[in-house]
């Protein structure tokens, strides 16, 4: 008579907590901003997100130094970023200016939930295609804004012209612009530089110019945060298309000299 196989114990397939937890903190800043735009309180819905921007490079960081890395941990931080930097600076810029549109009729109403769902259905897209092309793609660039960054360039917008006293609705024109601008170019193939990659030595040691780079930014950012960080991530985002304008003049001064 054949003795019955031993059945092993089913695998406790765990987590680890602590990068996971921040990740959580992300995504719970994320969800504050769509609470605090709820209650009309936009300077703290914008910086609830740039707390998420922060927290979210935090997170990997904190993996990769303790040795946590998952596949769980990548499709959770997917997910926290497509709440805090797709559906947060979507509905904070419906609820402080977009809405204001329908009081020009209903068509006007729709364009103003239209450009709204555009930019988070392209966060969507770009989370996607990042998460696709992450074993392949060239770390130095991002393909196409990252949505951190459109998310900043949209919340430093309503920090600033909060900061200001001037209502959301003084702008319901220009802000449908912003969502298009910033989630058309999120699923665009424009390079950005993704900061990832700064000149250092075998060491991991700088040049000594970057500390004074982050000590002047540091101090810019001291007088006025707003604006410094609306200037700066709309320069950020500007040099995708230019610097993609600017190669393909080279490559066609090349290949006439060549020819």
């Amino acid at each position: 008579m054949n003795e019955a196989m031993p059945v092993p114990p089913p695998r406790h397939r765990g987590i680890y907590l602590l990068p996971n937890l921040v990740t959580t903190g992300a995504m719970f800043a994320g969800f504050y901003a769509i609470i605090a735009s709820i209650g009309g309180r936009y300077t703290e819905a914008a910086v609830a997100v740039f707390i998420a921007a922060v927290l979210d490079g935090l997170d990997g960081r904190v993996a990769r130094l303790t040795g946590t890395q998952s596949e769980f941990g990548v499709q959770y931080d997917s997910l926290s970023d497509l709440i805090s930097f797709g559906l947060a600076p979507a509905l904070v810029m419906y609820t402080w200016s977009l809405s204001a549109l329908k009081d020009f009729g209903p068509l006007w109403g729709k364009l103003g939930w239209a450009a709204a769902f555009i930019y988070a259905a392209c966060a969507a897209l770009r989370l996607a295609r990042f998460n696709t092309q992450a074993g392949v793609a060239d770390k130095r660039y991002f393909q196409g804004l990252a949505s951190p960054a459109a998310a900043a360039v949209c919340m430093s917008f309503v920090w600033s012209v909060d900061k200001s006293g001037l209502p959301g609705s003084e702008f319901c024109f220009v802000t449908p612009a912003i969502m298009l601008i910033t989630g058309l170019l999120m699923v665009s193939r424009f390079r950005y530089f993704s900061f990832k990659s700064l000149p250092a030595d075998e060491h991991g040691r700088v040049p000594f110019r970057w500390i004074v780079v982050a000590v002047l930014l540091l101090a810019l950012l001291i007088l006025d945060t707003a604006r410094v960080l609306f200037a700066g991530f709309t320069l950020y985002l500007l040099s995708g298309p230019a610097w993609t304008v600017w190669l393909a003049a080279r490559q066609r001064r090349s290949r006439r000299g060549a020819a």
